[in-house]
């Protein structure tokens, strides 16, 4: 029983109360670039809940069964690229065979997954705070849940906001930097509740 509530600490934790993009900076240039339609928004979202949690699982994998045992953890950052790369090529495949109007959607920031340091930073987060496997697959999906709320609720208010009357000297990404900026405000509220 500890360990479920511990396990959805992390969930609650990692989606809202330190949430990615809007916490800990992680993450913008999609969360930037993606955000003009919540379809897209969300199917970016989807998207990087598959990545995130699918390598969460394979780099815990390799690093505890792998790179640990044989005392060449220094190889983590290194592994970890390289897994989500090959992850990241698994799912434009799929999408670009399956999900064409998505994948043209998205367009150059699909493969900007690779290089998306949330992604990374999950990795990294998983070892630094030695978490183990379920662990760690939990807090890169409860991590890639929050980047899909935030990103879903920005896109949402940017769709809102192109039928109102914004002076000109916002408009465009001053406007959508302010609005990210009033979001992080808010998301800081959820600090003092885990």
């Amino acid at each position: 029983m500890t360990e479920l509530r511990e396990l959805l600490i992390i969930l609650v934790s990692s989606s809202i109360v330190s949430n990615v993009v809007l916490s800990q900076f992680l993450g913008l240039c999609p969360f930037l670039g993606v955000s003009k339609k919540v379809n897209t928004a969300a199917g970016m979202g989807t998207a990087l809940i598959f990545v995130i949690t699918l390598s969460s699982t394979v780099a815990g994998v390799i690093y505890q069964y792998i790179l640990v045992p044989n005392h060449i953890e220094y190889l983590q950052t290194i592994v970890f690229i390289l897994v989500i790369a090959a992850l990241v090529q698994f799912v434009e495949m799929v999408l670009k065979k399956y999900m064409k109007a998505l994948y043209e959607a998205l367009g150059v920031y699909l493969p900007l997954i690779t290089t998306n340091c949330a992604v990374l930073g999950v990795a990294l987060t998983n070892v630094q705070k030695e978490y183990g496997i379920v662990t760690g697959i939990v807090n890169g999906f409860a991590t890639a849940l929050g980047f899909t709320i935030s990103i879903v609720i920005l896109a949402g208010l940017r769709e809102k906001m192109a039928y109102n009357d914004v002076p000109e000297s916002f408009q465009g990404m001053p406007i959508v930097l302010l609005t990210a900026g009033l979001m992080a405000i808010a998301f800081c509220g959820f600090s003092g509740l885990l």
